[in-house]
């Protein structure tokens, strides 16, 4: 009770505080590498010799009444004199060196600031060694993620990876290269499977800016509703479900790299607006958010769609088209280059043994014919899924054509039955005549099985192989009761 009374106080005011006070200053001072205190407009108004000695200074007059900013560039004290709030515990970085410091207000009788108060603690860092070896971990950790995600985002392929010496090939490589050299807007066309994402990234990867992120989004792939805050980035809490803490648009995680929007031509009307938008002022404003942000972002766009058709119906906006089709690379499909199909093949038959670790395989001229006899509908990507069908099912060191026989989806030739195709006499005999609704509908079921079974059973697939929408193919398999 004795030491309270004395802590606390007496009438007389001899009270342990207010003895240990003026012994804690003395004892701060004496620690304390150097003080300075500001006023209400964060001008100087006091400065201890040891501050004024470190900052290079011998007269304290010739510091009054000057900006602190004005002496110590990077001091925060106008910030503690407007807000009120103190910085306990701060790095600051002066010239070359690196001080601990505490800046603190000051108040008067009636509770006002006044000024404040920055005192710096060390001008050593080794007082802080557990504080700073704990922080330098941290930033080594976040420096690792940032590179692993950086390295995440940057392109896998390369111009070499675009397997082909054919003409047609070799047209491709050509203008990709020149496409690498410019800044423009790269169009990519072609049907699905012809490689247009990997020549999306060897475009990136051989452009200036290969250092930086390549980032792909398929508009065909998102929902709609998700499209806008996936492009654009989205507010804490901006929508029902969204994540707290917000979240980045591919736009943003782009910026400085290359933005892949693959199958453009499938992206909603009202999302076409937004994107002109941000092609036209290199700005994102996130979903939910009033906060415009700046982006410097490379499109490369592509699509397996017809755009002028596209364009005729509707479904695309022609000010968007004109915007994308900058520098227009056109792949050509598996069936008018079929110079590289065995490269094709020993390319992807590679990849098989190293991604299965079965032995190696390779094609006998049998089997490269039946291959090239067949009309690849879904490109090279359907060519990979074919080679690796026959190595897993076959026990053939070299395959041969009977191993695909059973594999390759037939034509929509062979889904006609015969005695629709020949007359009563058979093959030799006149053509037998069928009312032009029926040959349509059997030409309609030997396409869709055919694009069905190419696609692996994927509707959203195969409606792509069709260039139809996914709506129109569930509705022609209800009809043909498929």
């Amino acid at each position: 009770m004795e030491l309270m009374h004395w802590f606390t106080g007496n009438p007389g005011g001899g009270g342990l505080r207010h003895l240990a006070i003026p012994k804690l200053l003395e004892r701060l001072d004496a620690l304390c590498e150097g003080t300075i205190a500001v006023d209400t407009e964060a001008r100087i108004v006091w400065c201890n010799d040891k501050y004024l000695h470190m900052l290079g200074y011998t007269d304290p007059q010739s510091l009054l009444g000057r900006d602190v900013e004005e002496i110590i560039p990077n001091s925060l004290m106008r910030q503690v004199v407007k807000s009120g709030e103190p910085i306990l515990l701060d790095l600051m970085a002066f010239g070359s060196d690196t001080f601990v410091v505490s800046r603190l207000p000051l108040t008067g009788p009636d509770g006002k600031v006044i000024g404040a108060v920055g005192i710096c603690l060390y001008d050593k860092l080794h007082h802080l060694k557990p504080l700073l070896g704990k922080f330098a971990q941290l930033q080594d950790e976040l420096a690792e993620t940032r590179r692993l995600l950086v390295q995440d985002r940057r392109p896998r392929y390369t111009l070499a990876s675009y397997v082909g010496n054919s003409p047609a090939s070799l047209e491709v490589k050509r203008q990709a290269r020149r496409a690498a050299q410019l800044g423009s807007t790269v169009l990519l066309l072609g049907e699905t499977g012809t490689g247009k994402e990997l020549l999306a990234q060897a475009i990136h990867a051989s452009s200036e800016r290969a250092g930086q992120p390549f980032i792909a989004v398929n508009a065909a792939a998102i929902p709609e509703a998700l499209l806008e805050s996936e492009f654009f980035g989205a507010a804490p809490g901006a929508y029902t479900g969204a994540d707290k803490r917000g979240r980045d648009g591919k736009f943003k995680l782009a910026h400085g790299g290359t933005l892949f929007l693959d199958e453009v031509g499938d992206m909603p009307l009202q999302i076409q607006a937004k994107l002109l938008r941000v092609l036209q002022e290199q700005e994102v404003e996130p979903l939910g958010s009033n906060k415009v942000i700046k982006v410097d972002v490379r499109i490369i766009a592509a699509t397996s769609i017809d755009l002028v058709q596209a364009l005729a119906q509707g479904r695309l906006r022609r000010d968007l088209y004109y915007r994308l089709n900058v520098l227009s690379i056109t792949l050509p499909p598996l069936r008018e280059r079929l110079g590289d199909l065995e490269a094709l093949c020993e390319g992807a038959l590679e990849q098989i043994v190293e991604r299965t670790g079965m032995g190696r395989r390779e094609l006998t001229p049998g089997a490269l014919q039946r291959l090239a006899a067949y009309d690849w509908p879904g490109n090279v990507r359907e060519l990979r899924n074919v080679l690796e069908k026959a190595v897993l099912h076959s026990d053939n060191r070299r395959l041969v054509a009977d191993d695909f026989d059973a594999i390759l989806p037939r034509a929509v030739a062979d889904a006609v039955p015969a005695a629709r195709l020949h007359g009563p006499g058979g093959p030799g005999g006149p053509a037998a005549v069928q009312p032009l609704a029926q040959a349509v509908a059997v030409a309609e079921r030997g396409a869709i099985e055919a694009a069905l079974l190419a696609a692996g059973g994927k509707k959203t697939e195969a409606a792509r192989l069709l260039g139809i929408s996914r709506a129109t193919l569930y509705e022609k398999m209800a009809q043909l009761q498929l």
